[in-house]
């Protein structure tokens, strides 16, 4: 993925937290003609173990799951090479949320990108316990602590129709598009239109854009000014 260095996130923690709100992640891996690509659930298992390191998704591990009938699973072994994407909020910016001309549309967003070597689970009591992990992870982020104490049994009945996987990260790219180009009030401009006049994916990109124009000035900034992902290039 090409990342001009204007887009390259400052914090460690964005790219953490992107990931970790985007869980429905796009696996991709190698194939016959085309690449294999398979829409998953995947949560973080545990970041980096080094105290302190600036990307503490290099290092870390990953869980996911999916269907065991399809061909992508059937495809995979032990050790392959693998790219997970997670997408964040994006949208199209229209020229009328410039107060300049002349001006061209595009399209911000924010994603990242993991790959790693990927490592298949056991069935059993292994999978359920990846599985367990995720809805605990999934209602933190999108619901609202549900229970699974007594769905648990119908978790194993249900379990053999399921293939879990580990994937170790090994290098990570993150890029936030957002405006940075532009002037800081016309990035303003750009935020209001996105608020006042988007879906929720739309405002989320714009409350991206605010958090952006403060990473600068945050202590917590990867690599004491150097963006995260610099090193990867």
């Amino acid at each position: 993925m090409l990342i001009p260095p204007m887009y390259r996130p400052r914090r460690a923690s964005d790219v953490v937290a992107t990931v970790r709100r985007n869980p429905l992640a796009l696996l991709v891996s190698g194939g016959g003609r085309t690449p294999y690509a398979t829409h998953a659930p995947i949560v973080v298992e545990r970041l980096a173990d080094a105290p302190g390191a600036e990307q503490p998704l290099a290092g870390a591990t990953l869980l996911g799951h999916m269907n065991r009938m399809n061909d992508h699973w059937q495809a995979l072994q032990d050790g392959a090479d693998v790219l997970a994407v997670f997408q964040g909020p994006h949208a199209y910016v229209s020229p009328a949320a410039y107060d300049k001309r002349p001006a061209a549309p595009t399209w911000n967003f924010i994603t990242v990108h993991l790959r790693g070597r990927l490592e298949p689970i056991a069935t059993g009591e292994a999978t359920l316990d990846v599985v367990t992990a995720t809805v605990r992870e999934l209602e933190k982020v999108a619901g609202t602590g549900w229970d699974m104490t007594g769905s648990l049994d119908y978790f194993r009945k249900i379990q053999p129709g399921v293939r879990a996987f580990r994937v170790r990260v090994e290098s990570v790219e993150a890029m936030f598009k957002l405006s940075q180009e532009h002037t800081p009030e016309v990035r303003r401009s750009i935020r209001d239109h996105l608020s006042a006049n988007g879906t929720g994916l739309s405002r989320e990109l714009s409350q991206a854009m605010w958090d952006e124009e403060f990473a600068a000035d945050d202590p917590g900034r990867a690599g004491a000014g150097e963006p995260v992902g610099a090193a990867d290039r």
